[in-house]
């Protein structure tokens, strides 16, 4: 795989600077549709990028249990409402949100790779209190044992803080957002979507999937502004994603490019696209996020 640097151009971050959008409070999983979009190209990436076709499966067994459980979350009793003047996500987890667990586990047991199983056998031999206690964890922010612990509740807790952030009604209309500004977590990928002449840059956060407007020549991780210092980087068999790297604090993300191809799903296309961070992390670069597969 050759990989190339391309040049950023300031004539399009200037424009994208000014832009006044507000996060989107929809994005990223509104609706079944867009659970069932990921499951369809996962399929698609898995048949035609062979690398990828273990990891791209054993994805869309999860998104089939997220999608059923956003369902279940629709018509559950469990609070989804926004408290008046305040952020949902900084209320404590609902028990009743575990409910599913079990079930989660057994998913990945069935469908994961070999340590997945391995940690979901484990994880199935504990209680509901210890399930819940791994889970409110994650939920409050606190640092977990394994990166197996983080997928596991990362990946349950997934459509909940979706369903929670299309339900509130906060706005962010403050600075540069270098995290989520509803979740508070950071963001797992950016997208360019077209506007105008270039493309608009957003930052996906890697929990709630919420998109928020991110200007185009600055690094999420330190905010380094120099152009020379942030080097974008891509290969011919993945055009439309590329490495948005950092030689200030030698951070990248991985941004899927819409002005290349109107096609994907920028989670899915992010997981797919595994060789760009074999290469970047060979070449002294860490992710600033993780994927929900922990890649």
């Amino acid at each position: 795989m050759v990989f190339d640097r391309r040049e950023r151009r300031r004539g399009l971050s200037a424009g994208v600077a000014r832009s006044k959008k507000e996060p989107d409070n929809r994005a990223m999983g509104a609706d079944q549709k867009q659970w069932q979009r990921r499951i369809e190209r996962a399929g698609e990436l898995a048949a035609r990028y062979e690398f990828a076709a273990e990891i791209l499966r054993f994805y869309a067994a999860v998104a089939h249990f997220q999608a059923k459980l956003y369902r279940e979350i629709e018509h559950s009793t469990v609070p989804i409402e926004t408290p008046v003047g305040g952020n949902p996500f900084a209320r404590p987890l609902d028990r009743g949100v575990a409910r599913s667990f079990t079930p989660f586990l057994a998913v990945v047991e069935r469908n994961g790779p070999e340590r997945l199983q391995e940690a979901a056998r484990k994880l199935l031999a504990g209680n509901a209190h210890s399930h819940f206690a791994l889970l409110a964890a994650f939920w409050e922010g606190t640092a977990l044992a394994s990166q197996s612990d983080e997928f596991f509740a990362r990946a349950f807790l997934q459509p909940y803080a979706v369903r929670l952030r299309e339900r509130t009604n906060l706005k962010y209309k403050g600075p540069t957002a270098y995290v989520c500004p509803f979740c508070k977590r950071k963001p797992g990928q950016g997208v360019l979507r077209p506007l105008g002449e270039g493309g608009q840059r957003l930052l996906v956060c890697s929990f709630c999937l919420a998109e928020w407007d991110f200007r185009r020549i600055l690094c999420p991780g330190c905010g380094e502004e120099d152009p020379a210092k942030l080097p974008v980087y891509s290969a011919e068999e993945l055009r439309h994603v590329r490495v948005e790297a950092c030689d200030s604090c030698k951070f990248y993300i991985k941004t899927v490019d819409f002005t290349q191809s109107g096609l994907g799903e920028p989670v899915v296309d992010e997981i797919a696209s595994v060789p760009l961070d074999l290469w970047a992390q060979q070449h002294g670069y860490s992710k600033l996020q993780v994927n929900l597969l922990q890649l």
